[in-house]
């Protein structure tokens, strides 16, 4: 990858940038609407249920939780209470060393999450991967590889 620091981006970078930007904010949206529409769930309810159904026994340190979906603790904390005052989580002492808390999949989380996917899974099939062709969709694939790398050297 050639090096440009310190210039501008050129006019055709900025169209490319804003249009990958624009698309990739109206295609969350599409999703999150979707998603709630037809499970009731956020997007952000789906990425800690997610995260919870791949733990281990269900459960994760809130500081675990924060860096598995890439969110700030004090966001996470109040999610969590929304969630748990709708009976999906329920926070408890770390059972390890007591100092921390833990975010808990209870069986209506499970459930919640369980009805959520297929039609999550149609959303992704319909709004992103049939608008592309099979080289594209591995072209995207790299793209994001090659964005997250370069992000991780900075």
């Amino acid at each position: 990858m050639t090096q440009r620091r310190g210039r501008f981006p050129t006019r055709e970078e900025l169209r490319i940038w804003r249009d990958f930007i624009e698309t990739t904010e109206a295609l969350r949206a599409a999703m999150a609407a979707r998603l709630q529409s037809e499970s009731g769930l956020s997007t952000g309810d789906y990425s800690v249920l997610l995260a919870l159904t791949e733990a281990q026994n269900g459960r994760l340190r809130s500081s675990e939780l924060a860096a598995t979906i890439g969110w700030e603790r004090s966001r996470l904390s109040h999610h969590l209470g929304r969630m748990d005052r709708r009976g999906l989580i329920r926070r408890e002492n770390c059972t390890e060393d007591n100092r921390g808390a833990e975010a808990v999949l209870t069986e209506e989380g499970a459930a919640a999450f369980h009805r959520a996917t297929v039609p999550h899974l149609r959303a992704i099939r319909e709004l992103f991967v049939d608008g592309l062709t099979p080289a594209q969709i591995r072209a995207a694939g790299d793209l994001a590889a090659a964005l997250r790398d370069h992000l991780g050297h900075l």
